[in-house]
């Protein structure tokens, strides 16, 4: 075991001397015939040492060069998502202001809340009250139609119930005056079960739809027909429209028909409304809202669609730009280790030896 230890102590020592020796052959050496020797040795023995630093500063100014450009493609797809909700309620806004400019007398704008509790889902928090002059049983509109109906009032805030509320009702006409009937949510058939059980027993895929019951039996009405408040029952003005036919519902009344809607204002796009005081209840409003205002509002839908569409395209491209570049750093990396370890990178580029060439002349 001593032997050993006794060669590696003089292998050593050796190597000290040698190194001692040729720092002291270096020292004394002229200047030209060191450079020559540092330059050959730089070539030689350095060169992988150099291309393996001179690859790491690449690959770390590529990695962070890429950290920043995602961080700029975020930030940009993040200023364009806000930007488009920027877009979409300034157009509310508009379209609030022209109604008022039609209406012009006995309305007060006010921000509805959407409540995030358990049975607030059809209710709707208002920023005004009796100070502003609310007062209960005010009908809630929006540019497109009929939102809801305020049922109390505080002196700075209200509630109100949606459309969609089980206990939502309006005196509903066509728009030609000629067909009458009651307007109700839609309740898949289950009203007292709704009323009751609350949320669980209303769920379904035609929650969102209206149903205008009452309708005389010799009165029919084709899909597409503009359903709009005929004014009696001293809440709702008349004309304001309230949705479109979408066909006839089977039920066992034999006298009278019910016709299914879809209404003209979606409860989850409520944000900015107006509630209006009593002393409209006996204008008429036919002219307020038309068949235009609701072709906006399909157009704004239609257009948040497509941008949704372009910013998930947007985020999948830069998914994959991401994918690509940690995929080139890391053959990079790959790449610098080999070319440390003295191995030559494998040329893509050259015909393999089994390939025969094409000895066919071109025309």
């Amino acid at each position: 075991m001593a032997r050993p230890a006794r060669a590696s102590s003089r292998v050593d020592a050796a190597l000290l001397v040698a190194c001692t020796l040729l720092a002291l052959l270096a020292i004394v050496l002229p200047t030209p015939t060191r450079d020559a020797i540092a330059g050959v040795l730089q070539r030689t023995f350095a060169a992988p040492v150099f291309a393996l630093q001179l690859r790491s500063e690449r690959a770390r100014t590529a990695l962070a060069e890429r950290e920043q450009v995602a961080a700029r493609v975020d930030s940009l797809a993040l200023r364009v998502v806000q930007l488009g909700q920027l877009e979409a309620e300034n157009l509310r806004l508009r379209q609030l202001l022209a109604l008022g400019h039609r209406v012009q007398r006995g309305f007060v704008p006010a921000e509805g809340l959407h409540g995030q509790g358990i049975g607030e889902s059809h209710a709707l928090l208002l920023t005004v009250g009796a100070k502003a002059g609310v007062v209960p049983r005010s009908a809630v509109v929006a540019p497109q139609g009929v939102v809801g109906l305020v049922t109390s009032v505080g002196n700075t805030t209200s509630q109100a119930i949606l459309w969609s509320h089980p206990d939502f009702r309006v005196s509903a006409m066509s728009a030609d005056g000629a067909t009458f009937g009651i307007v109700t949510p839609h309740l898949s058939g289950n009203d007292e079960a709704c009323r009751g059980a609350g949320e669980a027993a209303c769920a379904g895929p035609e929650r969102m739809l209206l149903e205008m019951r009452g309708v005389a039996f010799r009165d029919p009405l084709k899909p597409g027909t503009l359903i709009a408040s005929s004014g009696l029952g001293g809440v709702f003005p008349r004309g304001i429209l309230i949705g479109t036919v979408i066909g006839e519902l089977k039920t066992t009344e034999q006298w009278s028909r019910t016709y299914l809607l879809r209404p003209s204002v979606r409860p989850q796009d409520v944000s900015n409304v107006m509630v209006l005081s009593p002393v409209l209840v006996t204008d008429n409003l036919a002219g307020m809202w038309d068949t235009a205002g609701a072709g906006a509002a399909v157009v704004a839908r239609v257009v948040a669609a497509g941008d949704s569409l372009a910013r998930r395209a947007t985020a999948d491209s830069a998914a994959r730009q991401r994918v690509i570049d940690s995929t080139a750093a890391a053959r990079l990396a790959a790449d610098s280790v080999a070319a440390a370890a003295g191995v030559a990178p494998r040329d893509t580029t050259r015909v393999a030896p089994g390939v025969r060439r094409d000895t066919a002349r071109r025309p």
